[in-house]
């Protein structure tokens, strides 16, 4: 069988399908991307990303295409590909078509491709009832599982489904101005100069009208700029480090939020990181930025493992989460999270809240931040420690009771953030 060509969309489609079959089956689609090779990969991913962000309608209108879903995973996924390709380029519906045949052909012996072909045209020939089907349905209009939307709806009833539709958006791209090698002036000057459109937002971040890849970045592998979300950069601000003062940030890979606080002071910071692989991240992360701290593999609950007795004036508990705050970044977690899992982060963020507490010296602050949008995972789990610690008190954020919630938009991700001092 010829293979297909690389530059083609019958090989994007496939590479897709591939990743999006991964999810189906429960697994994350990344090592199905990385197996694709390096030039077509983006293209891929694209419409991997494209399909997952969408997979609730894509499974709506497959669902009204076909009695049940075709037995390989790897045809549904083919299927759901094309749905949302279809939708997006109408124009070039004979063309999509076409490829995604192709592409079925390489599938379970090519037995599926007049399946393929059928189901497609089937929807080409009833595309304006289906759509307007799928509009009238939550889970296919918003493109979230049902339960997620419930939570959204109780939690914002004002605003859920904004939310939602703003979690379906491709995420912005945002950099973070390192001081001590560069100015928000220059940095824009820089962009400007290389044809890259961007504005500065508030603190040291710089949004960019459009992502593009980290190497097209001027001062990036200088250290002068990283890539940071403009939400994430809220934590250094919060935590508020000072010169010589002793500082933990808890959960700390890949080390954005490590070397933020280390760009705006000249602290003693212990890194922690539970997974050796991602502590690497860490250590890359400060050699490029031209910042030091001491990165420990250990899971933070432990104390045993890691603390040495001496408290800190400042930590950042940056918890395991269901991840919902960034979601577009990750669409499959929409669709690989189920409603139980809260309750398991939640155990461990309350775990590592009480752990960390004993390391906090009196008049000391812990800033606890999750990039999750659900309460059971923020303001519930503060609640619940304060029961718990009657010597601990909320610091001022700046957002209402003490607490700052950030759901997506243009701008930035969705974070939770509260501040907590420890009474002398």
């Amino acid at each position: 069988m010829t293979r297909l060509p690389s530059d083609s969309l019958a090989f994007a489609l496939l590479a897709a399908s591939r990743a999006v079959a991964a999810v189906i089956g429960g697994r994350t689609p990344e090592s199905a991307l990385a197996r694709v090779e390096l030039a077509a990969r983006p293209a891929a991913m694209d419409l991997a990303y494209t399909t997952l962000r969408d997979f609730g309608r894509g499974d709506f209108l497959l669902g009204r295409l076909v009695e049940r879903p075709p037995g390989s995973p790897e045809v549904r996924a083919l299927l759901l590909v094309a749905l949302a390709r279809l939708e997006r380029r109408p124009e070039d519906a004979h063309t999509i078509v076409d490829q995604a045949v192709r592409a079925a052909g390489r599938l379970e012996g090519g037995r599926y491709r007049g399946f393929a072909n059928a189901v497609l045209r089937n929807f080409l020939r009833r595309r304006d009832a289906l759509l307007a089907a799928a509009d009238a349905d939550d889970v296919a209009n918003l493109r979230h599982p049902r339960w997620w939307l419930d939570r959204l709806r109780a939690q914002y009833p004002a605003d859920w489904r904004g939310i939602a539709l703003a979690g379906n958006m491709r995420p912005p791209m945002a950099l973070r101005v390192n001081p001590r090698r560069a100015d928000i002036e220059g940095c824009l000057a820089e962009l400007a100069a290389a044809g890259i459109a961007a504005r500065a937002l508030d603190g040291a971040a710089i949004l960019l009208e459009r992502p593009i890849p980290v190497d097209r970045l001027p001062g990036f592998a200088e250290g002068r700029v990283s890539v940071q979300d403009q939400g994430a950069q809220r934590a250094a601000a919060l935590l508020d480090a000072k010169d010589g003062m002793r500082v933990l940030d808890a959960c700390a890979a890949p080390g954005g939020k490590t070397a933020h606080i280390l760009e705006r002071a000249d602290a003693e910071l212990l890194a922690l990181e539970a997974d050796a692989d991602r502590a690497g991240r860490i250590h890359e992360n400060l050699a490029r930025l031209g910042l030091s701290a001491q990165v420990r593999v250990a899971d933070c609950r432990n104390l045993a493992a890691w603390w040495d007795g001496r408290p800190f004036d400042r930590i950042l508990a940056d918890a395991p989460c269901s991840a919902s705050g960034v979601a577009r970044r990750h669409p499959d977690i929409k669709w690989l999270r189920r409603p139980g899992d809260i309750a398991g982060f939640a155990r461990v963020q309350a775990e590592i809240l009480d752990a960390l507490w004993q390391t906090l010296a009196p008049g000391g602050r812990m800033l606890y931040a999750t990039c999750s949008l659900f309460a059971g995972e923020n303001g519930d789990r503060i609640a619940g420690f304060m029961a718990r610690h009657a010597d601990a008190g909320r610091a001022p954020t700046g957002g209402e009771n003490n607490e700052w919630q950030l759901t997506p938009d243009a701008e930035h991700d969705g974070f939770y953030y509260a501040l907590l001092e420890k009474r002398p």
